[in-house]
């Protein structure tokens, strides 16, 4: 695109203002507008993108804490002053990129607002070459949350037909898939999550965790002899109660701690000699450990999508202004599904 025929446009943008300390408040994030070209310096490397869908995700809080040295974590703190870094679905409006060009369609890391320069890094962004499904559902089914609920249970527990497999945040953007692929594999699943209308996503059976006085009680009810696979979102007591009610050489997959992310002091976990007396594998994972295998998951996952083999529920808002309350609603536990906004539809 030459200098005569850039475009400059208005650009909203959602602000973080400083670090959080305990559960984030929409006053946390800002909403201002300033100014973009829709064209790109001669000579850069970079993509310009307009965003379609913005992804509201669990591990967004953890970068919203102040940054601590002394502890590590899968993902940076965000700056200040600037806007917010999330997952997106974005068009390509320019491009100085050669596996790029104008209209092409990726997901991947973007600010949140409505234009975006990206500079392309190794699995920072992935072209979308199939649409002939929702372009929603790069957000989560086919984006991150996919790829994770597919490497958390197939690399990291390596499941067997007939095992029992527990799963907590279960109508979540990931546990919604992992029960689905728990299913598919023939095994036995159970999911908990915070409301009865959260806990119809195809599993064996689910349990409202609100509505329980005895985590381990209400366990042992749904796998008295045991679990072979649980598959981490929420940590705190329902870890420790599952801990006791693993089987010998049961897995863990530990993909999230939600429960813990707004809390000034964690809570802490009182049954781990469990792990030694009966050899349980607890491993921590991360989903950009795994992205070589995308195109994988992809081959893997798109048949059953078409066949309708895979559901996928999505609570989606409205408007660019919609999502601070959006992103915030997920640690009131306010979704049913994918939680993400629409900023524009094309």
């Amino acid at each position: 695109m030459t200098n005569a025929e850039a475009v400059t446009v208005t650009n909203k943008q959602i602000i973080f203002p400083d670090y959080v300390t305990g559960f984030p408040k929409e006053s946390d994030l800002k909403i201002t507008t300033t100014t973009i070209d829709l064209r790109l310096p001669e000579g850069s490397t970079s993509v310009l993108v307009k965003n379609l869908y913005l992804s509201c995700d669990p591990y967004m809080r953890i970068c919203m804490g102040k940054p601590d040295p002394l502890s590590s974590s899968l993902v940076p703190p965000y700056k200040t002053g600037v806007p917010i870094i999330g997952l997106g679905v974005s068009k390509v409006i320019d491009s100085g990129h050669p596996d790029y060009k104008k209209g092409d369609l990726l997901w991947g890391l973007v600010g949140w607002e409505e234009y975006s320069v990206i500079t392309l890094t190794t699995y920072s962004h992935f072209k979308i070459e199939h649409t002939d499904v929702p372009l929603s559902y790069y957000t989560g089914l086919l984006g991150m949350p996919g790829m994770t609920a597919y490497a958390g249970f197939y690399e990291v527990c390596s499941p067997k037909k007939g095992e029992t497999v527990f799963v907590s945040a279960a109508s979540g953007a990931v546990g919604q898939l992992v029960g689905q692929f728990a299913k598919l594999m023939g095994c036995y699943v159970v999911g908990s999550a915070g409301s009865k209308e959260k806990t119809k996503f195809g599993f064996d059976d689910a349990f409202n965790y609100k509505e329980e006085k005895d985590f381990s009680a209400a366990l042992k009810r749904y796998f008295p002899e045991g679990i072979d696979i649980y598959f981490e979102n929420v940590g705190g007591k329902m870890l420790d109660a599952v801990l006791i009610n693993m089987k010998l050489h049961g897995r863990v997959a530990v993909c999230g701690m939600i429960s813990q992310y707004n809390l000034v002091d964690p809570e802490g976990v009182h049954n781990l000699p469990t792990i030694l007396y009966k050899r349980i594998q607890l491993q921590g994972f991360g989903v950009c450990d795994f992205y070589d295998k995308y195109p994988k998951f992809l081959d893997f996952v798109l048949p059953y999508i078409r066949e309708g083999k895979i559901t996928y529920v999505e609570d989606i808002a409205e408007g660019f202004e919609s999502g601070p309350s959006a992103l915030l609603g997920l640690f009131e536990g306010k979704n049913v599904g994918k939680q993400l906004f629409v900023v524009a539809r094309e």
